[in-house]
């Protein structure tokens, strides 16, 4: 039952910023009487959602749910509050919430009411669900996936700049689908500027679910009449620039419903990762996926902000004068090297796509 929770967890990935996304099922007599998700936008909660399917089969019954029910008055009123007065009679939790305003208090409520509660049960898979929420409870800051479409030696264009297509269309509609369960989208001023992307989910039925479009552009340099910013109307379009853009350029982006974010430089004039990060976090973004170019995948590692990377690779060799994936490093010595340990490696098409995590 842990597991199906889990599962409907994972339908909410992208979908439920700031809030995390879980999963709940609710059984009686062996038999499944309730299940929900976090809805997209974060509410209603997964309980509410599975309790009001259950109706009074709910009373005596068994809740799975992938974290702690929540124990806080918010827009919504607490989980917890709800399970007791539903009567359920045993609470098997995945994890408890390290948000300040329940951390254990949710648990807590539920036994006062003399509801049993265990703890722990899927821990692992709910904490790799939530990565990007428990990030941004504890350090501040979402989860970033750096996303590299290469060939085999590491390249993304030409040196002529050419990069469409490198991998094929099955590996092109995995990225589509990545997108889908991200909040957001981050790209640099030099990507925005050579391929004048959209980055919406183009697959059929995932358009509805295009994440937050954000550029790193310390000079404000996007054009007011590029694919983002003639559509921020319809899907939001951050723009993080430094205090040396220009105020008409700002201005011009703010017309077309571009929301402009000025942040302090850092040491090289340009927007300091770092705090790109904190305020992201502080904005409620849990999962960024980060899909270009070279230098902007650079800023990332040099910063330690890397926490995972998918690596789709086509059979093709461009050489040392194809533009690189990752930017200068400034690695001298190995044992300074960001690492990362493969988790999944798989066949798409005619390409490869390789997942990995941070750590040795």
């Amino acid at each position: 039952m842990m597991r199906a929770a889990l599962a409907l967890a994972r339908r909410s990935l992208g979908r439920t910023w700031p809030n995390p996304a879980v999963g709940c099922v609710i059984v009686r007599d062996g038999r499944v009487v309730g299940r929900g998700r976090t809805r997209d936008g974060g509410r209603p909660h997964a309980e509410t959602e599975a309790l009001a399917q259950a109706g009074e089969a709910a009373r005596g019954a068994t809740v799975y749910v992938t974290l702690e029910p929540c124990s806080h008055h918010g827009k919504t009123p607490p989980c917890a509050d709800a399970l007791v007065e539903a009567g359920v009679a045993r609470v098997i939790s995945a994890l408890e919430d390290p948000d300040p305003r329940v951390r254990g208090r949710g648990h807590a409520r539920l036994r006062e009411a003399g509801i049993f509660v265990e703890i722990g049960d899927g821990a692992r898979e709910a904490a790799e669900i939530n990565e990007g929420f428990l990030l941004r409870v504890r350090s501040g800051r979402p989860l970033f996936n750096l996303k590299i479409a290469s060939t085999l030696d590491g390249r993304i264009a030409t040196r002529t700049g050419e990069s469409k297509w490198i991998t094929g269309e099955a590996a092109r509609a995995g990225g589509q689908r990545l997108r889908a369960t991200h909040d957001a989208i981050l790209i640099g001023a030099g990507t925005a500027a050579a391929d004048d992307p959209e980055l919406t989910c183009r697959l059929p039925g995932l358009a509805a679910y295009s994440p937050v479009r954000i550029v790193l552009d310390s000079k404000a340099r996007l054009s007011p009449s590029s694919k983002l910013a003639q559509t921020a109307r319809k899907v939001p379009v951050w723009l993080i620039c430094t205090p040396a853009a220009p105020t008409g350029a700002r201005e011009a982006l703010k017309a077309c419903g571009v929301e402009v974010i000025e942040l302090p430089a850092g040491p090289e004039g340009y927007v300091d990762i770092g705090v790109a990060a904190r305020e992201l976090g502080a904005r409620g973004l849990t999962r960024v996926l980060v899909e270009g170019g070279g230098e902007v995948a650079a800023g990332f590692l040099r910063a330690d902000l890397i926490d995972g990377v998918w690596a789709f690779r086509a059979g093709v060799l461009l050489g040392a004068d194809g533009r690189s994936a990752v930017g200068e490093l400034g690695v001298a010595r190995l044992g300074f090297a960001p690492r990362f340990s493969l988790v999944a490696a798989r066949t798409v098409g005619t390409d490869t796509v390789e997942t990995w995590r941070r750590g040795a």
